[in-house]
């Protein structure tokens, strides 16, 4: 039984000098959170194809067991809903290559707009995807959610290709009113949709948003702490992501959910000691 965790970013201005040392070169960061937590959300490849040098580092600074869960870029996704990419994401996969098996699966963040009507465009998408690599699918068009026929329609085209469906939960951040900047922002910015808990592989992945007060984030996440480990039981490999609207606290809440789970389950591997924050001195 493997559990992982992680965050939606490796670095981050609050965490440098609580959780990273500081300074760290860009060149160290992800090395230094990979002794945090041991996955990580590739949000950075949503917006541009990294260069194959910049994934070179990414390796370099992980161990094989590290997971990224990299997002497909949105000119495939959200430009182009996934029709007409082939040389997009030919360019994507031969990018992250380097990743070897770091690359646990290839995220596929679908529009609000993406209806249960564009399901033949993701399942002809998922049918040409070379099989070196696992997928996983976001939908955030609530039919997927309020509709028994859309919810079965959508399993049945990801089963057919072993992919899995990525729940991004804002249940608990969206039951009361923001109270912060961050969370002000993230109101406007983030899904509502209902919670969603069942796998369809043995590698489900989990995205959850709690607040930015620690207590509400913790006590929001407990019916997940029950679910991953019952999947665990069941011989799954899950991999949750832990949000705040700030996401300040991120390092420490993924590795406060992994402790819960542990406590649950002792078999579980520990995560790796965190590096110091602060630099070692001879005194």
């Amino acid at each position: 039984m493997r559990l992982h965790v992680g965050c939606a970013m490796w670095t981050q201005a609050q965490w440098q000098g609580r959780f990273l040392p500081h300074p760290l070169p860009p060149g160290e960061r992800l090395r230094a959170y990979a002794t945090w937590c041991d996955a990580v959300e590739g949000n950075t490849t949503f917006y541009a194809t990294p260069s194959r040098s910049t994934v070179e580092s990414w390796a370099r600074q992980t161990t094989p067991d590290f997971r990224f869960v990299a997002k497909l870029p949105k000119s495939i996704t959200h430009e182009r809903r996934l029709t007409g990419v082939d040389e997009e994401l030919r360019s994507f996969l031969e990018a992250i290559e380097p990743l070897g098996p770091r690359a646990h699966a290839l995220w596929i963040q679908l529009p609000g707009s993406f209806a249960p009507t564009d399901l033949g465009a993701l399942a002809g998408f998922l049918h040409r995807l070379p099989r070196s690599h696992r997928y996983a699918v976001e939908v955030r068009h609530r039919a997927f959610f309020d509709d028994a026929r859309s919810e079965r329609l959508l399993e049945g085209v990801l089963a057919r290709v072993d992919a899995e469906w990525i729940p991004f939960d804002t249940t608990t951040f969206f039951q009361s009113p923001p109270t912060s900047d961050a969370e002000r922002e993230a109101w406007m910015r983030k899904p509502r949709v209902p919670r969603r808990s069942a796998a369809l592989t043995d590698r489900p992945i989990i995205r959850y948003l709690g607040r930015d007060d620690t207590a509400r984030t913790i006590e929001g996440w407990q019916q997940w702490i029950a679910t991953v480990t019952e999947w665990l039981r069941e011989g799954r490999s899950p991999t949750v992501f832990i949000h705040t609207p700030d996401n300040a606290d991120a390092p420490m809440l993924a590795r406060r959910f992994h402790e819960e789970v542990r406590t649950r389950l002792p078999e579980i591997e520990p995560l790796p000691e965190p590096m110091p924050a602060e630099p070692l001195t001879l005194f």
